[in-house]
């Protein structure tokens, strides 16, 4: 979608089902996984988007053979054993912080000097908490410019190991990204987490899909991870969950218009903490019906909530926006590192929210939500995918609400519209 702007109809109660595409998180993850495998993984119902297309071009300039068949949506990998084909490369990855954050780890398992960059916005990302864990290990890492951001540098002679800490209240991807390549370290590796662990269920995450392909780490809880090295990742196929993060926008169309949708491929035992989200809705009035391959949600008369959602942070946007038709207001707490995202998503929810009538009280880790009746408003974005896709929310019950820069769902979901469109009924029009 090339569009500039886009208007979008409101919508009645509806009633549909959907399976979003597979989760961004899980494909990047099992791409790792797979390019550290010994031979050929399959992995079917992949996601296609810059974020994994990023990830995907990444790995083929490290020397790993990766195939994408979108129309299939399954990407074949040969993996190099636990080894870096290249002995040097530039890889750029966009705004995906998990190609960042992964490979910077994944590279020290590699013989040579690496460089990682990204766009502006990546560049005021941090990354200093990883790179401190790797100088630990052995690992010369270190941010280019100096103010712990990209673009980062990894001079790697592969014979990393021993003991180290890392952070874990800036990203958990700092963590995950050293819990998928130290299996394969030539020497024993042991990581604890220092501080408050945010968005812990994407590190349980990881965990499983590093178990689907043949690796257990030693661990206590989700604190301190150990393995005797030299390990190796079992090439295998592997199948994606439909997007967690990607359906709360569906379940929050239900909660906002009082319709009912279902959403095919997720249940209650889903390896994404994200459909978590579906205890909020449920919090303020939704009724929620789990299965074991779907959920349902069904809307109801709304109410504000006050909610920890430090472990479903993605989502905050999401019920940010389904706050604005509840009773009462809702408080969000527990999101600080949300500040690092693609854009500061505390302070950018609080200006939209605002815009749109909402008052507001933003803090250090969160915000307050008074709702008031909402008018139409002209949502910025900030190339943030989850700012677009939430507030199309809103413009479902809000007529005359206008979404900048709709392209930039291709992030995670290039067919994001379309979808939203053929379930729920919503007409889209281009504004110049």
């Amino acid at each position: 979608m090339a569009a500039e702007k886009i208007v979008l109809t409101p919508v009645g109660a509806f009633e549909g089902s959907i399976r979003p595409p597979g989760s961004k998180s899980i494909t990047n993850r099992a791409l790792v996984c797979a390019a550290l495998g010994a031979g050929e993984s399959i992995l079917n119902n992949a996601l296609f988007s810059e974020d994994t297309e990023v990830m995907i071009s990444c790995l083929q300039r490290l020397g790993i053979t990766v195939e994408p068949a979108q129309a299939e949506k399954t990407i074949r990998v040969v993996g190099g054993g636990g080894k870096i084909p290249a002995s040097s490369a530039e890889l750029y990855t966009a705004n995906s912080g998990t190609t960042m954050r992964f490979l910077t780890a994944m590279v020290a398992l590699g013989r040579g000097v690496y460089r990682l960059d990204g766009n502006p916005r990546m560049r005021e990302r941090p990354i200093e908490d990883l790179l401190t864990a790797l100088r630990a290990l052995g690992v010369e890492a270190f941010s280019e410019k100096g103010d712990g951001c990209p673009p980062v540098v990894v001079r790697s002679t592969g014979e990393f190991g021993g003991d180290s800490e890392v952070s874990g209240e800036i990203s958990s991807q700092f963590l995950s990204g050293l819990l998928m390549a130290m299996p394969c370290a030539p020497r024993p590796v042991t990581v604890r987490v220092r501080g408050r662990l945010v968005s812990r269920p994407y590190v349980e995450m990881t965990l499983a899909v590093m178990e689907a392909f043949g690796i257990r780490l030693e661990r206590e809880d989700l604190v301190r991870f150990s393995t005797p090295g030299r390990q190796k990742y079992t090439a295998r196929p592997y199948w994606i969950e439909p997007d967690a993060s990607a359906a709360s926008y569906f379940f929050g169309a239900a909660a906002v218009t009082g319709g009912k949708v279902t959403v095919e491929g997720l249940g209650r035992y889903s390896l994404q903490g994200d459909v978590q989200f579906c205890h909020c809705l449920e919090q303020m009035g939704c009724k929620v019906t789990w299965g074991t391959e779907q959920i349902t949600v069904c809307g109801g008369k709304l109410r504000g909530i006050d909610v920890d959602m430090n472990a479903i942070s993605d989502t905050v946007p999401t019920l940010g926006v389904v706050a604005l038709f509840a009773e009462g207001p809702t408080t969000i707490r527990g999101v600080a590192h949300i500040r690092h995202k693609e854009t500061d998503r505390i302070a950018a929810l609080a200006a939209e929210l605002s815009k749109m009538g909402a008052e507001v009280e933003e803090f250090p880790d969160g915000l307050r939500i008074v709702p008031r009746e909402p008018h139409p408003a002209e949502i910025e974005t900030y190339n943030d995918h989850r700012m677009a896709m939430s507030f199309s929310l809103a413009a479902l019950k809000v007529p005359g609400v206008i979404i900048r820069d709709p392209a930039c769902t291709a992030k995670t979901y290039p067919e994001f519209f379309h979808d939203l469109s053929t379930l729920t009924g919503t007409k889209w029009q281009v504004i110049s």
